[in-house]
């Protein structure tokens, strides 16, 4: 479906028509876990900056950056409380109306672009992994060269063999899909940091 039919058929305008949102270079939204205040920790000691350092980037360079959770399956229990705890001291969470699971990672980050687009209006949505550090000269640079093109994804491609041996981690149950053994998956999108751009953000929104 192209980008303007799904606005049309949800009645959904331009990200940048007037809605009041808050202008942005970047999000960037860090996947982290409730276990993972120890990574948390080192990304706020090495890239990610504190306090009124954290909201000066984002006044004078237009970079936000939040750590992303949602809830626990039980709202309220000890896991939401610890993070609530860190919230307030810290103030860098972006809390998503979502069940936190391994098996819902996927899930996760839909909701994670679909949250910001309704708050931000940014040339381009970041999604990095808690245990990857990030050079964010390096990273607004890069973007920087893309700025003026539409439907932008940038990022790293994969591949390697497909795990056809049971008990081995990244076994893969559905080997015989891939031909014979020894095969490898197709060449495809790694998912530990990647940037979209506004319009393709909005196209998940849209249709998350």
């Amino acid at each position: 479906m192209e980008l303007a039919v799904a606005r049309t058929s949800k009645n959904w305008g331009p990200p940048s028509s007037g809605r009041g949102l808050q202008k942005a270079f970047v999000v960037i939204g860090i996947n982290t876990a409730f276990s993972s205040s120890r990574r948390r920790h080192s990304i706020r000691e090495t890239w990610m900056p504190k306090g009124s350092k954290l909201w000066r980037l984002e006044k004078e360079k237009g970079i936000i950056i939040r750590f992303v959770i949602g809830h626990s399956a039980t709202p309220g229990g000890v896991l939401d409380r610890a993070i609530d705890a860190e919230e307030a001291e810290t103030k860098d969470f972006l809390r998503l109306e979502h069940v936190e699971g391994y098996h819902e990672l996927s899930t996760k980050t839909r909701v994670f672009f679909a949250t910001a687009v309704s708050i931000w209006d940014a040339d381009f949505y970041v999604k990095v992994d808690d245990d990857v550090h990030v050079n964010l000269g390096m990273l607004g640079t890069t973007l920087s060269r893309y700025k003026t093109k539409p439907r932008v994804y940038v990022g790293c491609m994969k591949s390697g063999p497909v795990l056809s041996q049971k008990g081995v981690k990244y076994h893969e149950p559905e080997f015989w899909k891939f031909g014979e053994e020894g095969n490898k998956y197709f060449r495809h999108a790694t998912g530990q940091i990647y940037a979209i751009s506004k319009d393709l953000a909005a196209y998940i929104s849209i249709n998350a």
